[in-house]
């Protein structure tokens, strides 16, 4: 599966630098994550992007893809750290939804 995250700054100055991270996992919806997922996704490439500066009004984009072994559902949380000592950056780009993924049997 092709994965891109879009990031716009939509703030009067530029951001940055931080790294985005996606962590897959599979909720089995009993309040328990399973985030030891080693046999079942892989990532080709990285997980985490590095991302010097976006400017404002700007947008960065990290391209990356998902191997998934077997069929079912996963979750992939998208997490942003920022990578400096100022903390400019707001609340709400540390807790993004959720992307709910269907690994369906592949067509011969």
């Amino acid at each position: 599966m092709r994965l891109e995250v879009r990031l716009t700054n939509r703030s009067p100055r530029s951001v940055g630098p931080f790294a985005l991270t996606v962590v897959p996992f599979q909720d089995h919806q009993n309040g328990v994550h399973n985030y030891d997922l080693h046999g079942a996704v892989s990532f080709v490439g990285s997980s985490t992007f590095y991302l010097d500066a976006v400017q404002p009004a700007g947008q960065a984009a990290c391209l990356g893809a998902l191997l998934f072994l077997y069929t079912g559902d996963f979750f992939l949380r998208v997490r942003v750290q920022e990578d400096s000592t100022s903390k400019e950056l707001p609340p709400s780009w540390f807790c993004l939804p959720s992307v709910h993924v269907r690994a369906l049997e592949g067509q011969a």
